[in-house]
């Protein structure tokens, strides 16, 4: 009767231990997934409204992405902040800004996600402006009240956390 209970002790013994292993693995994997696959975002000011609103939390997905033009993604910028912006032009595309429009590759995009005029803003940026390999244009779809590549200039790939999803439009 003694090794009974003593058996019976065992198996309880070591079956927390199981469960605290594959709690632990767990842990890992989601913590693998949040660093490798997917982050979350949350928009700060108005700068994507009508299409995201402040305090929204948004989810991007980082690995295996191609990029394209009216996509959304979150951005690290040079200073070092991350933004959720929209891409509007990628390596080799050539952008302007003329009377509150933009022109890709010379002619007007059709934007019927912004609100308000697109207009040059105070930095380093000069228009037209072609871009060179690995360079991404981005910009707010508050266009007034956005701060972007108008003003932070391009970001490369490499700033480019990850894609939102779902896709907005």
């Amino acid at each position: 009767m003694n090794k009974k209970l003593h058996g019976r002790y065992d198996g309880l013994k070591y079956g927390w231990l199981k469960d605290a292993r594959r709690f632990v693995l767990l842990l890992a994997a989601i913590y693998l997934a949040l660093q490798l696959v997917i982050g979350f975002s949350f928009v700060n000011g108005n700068s994507m409204e009508p299409t995201l609103h402040s305090g929204e939390l948004v989810m991007y997905v980082r690995a295996g992405q191609t990029y394209d033009r009216g996509d959304i993604v979150s951005v690290r910028t040079p200073s070092g902040e991350y933004y959720v912006k929209r891409i509007i032009a990628l390596e080799g595309d050539t952008i302007d800004l003329k009377d509150g429009e933009v022109y890709l590759n010379g002619e007007l995009l059709a934007e019927p996600y912004i609100k308000g005029r697109t207009l040059e803003q105070p930095g380093t940026v000069r228009y037209p402006l072609r871009l060179q390999k690995g360079q991404i244009f981005v910009m707010g779809d508050n266009r007034e009240a956005s701060m972007d590549s108008r003003s932070f200039g391009v970001v490369g790939r490499g700033q480019i956390k990850g894609k939102l999803w779902p896709d907005r439009e």
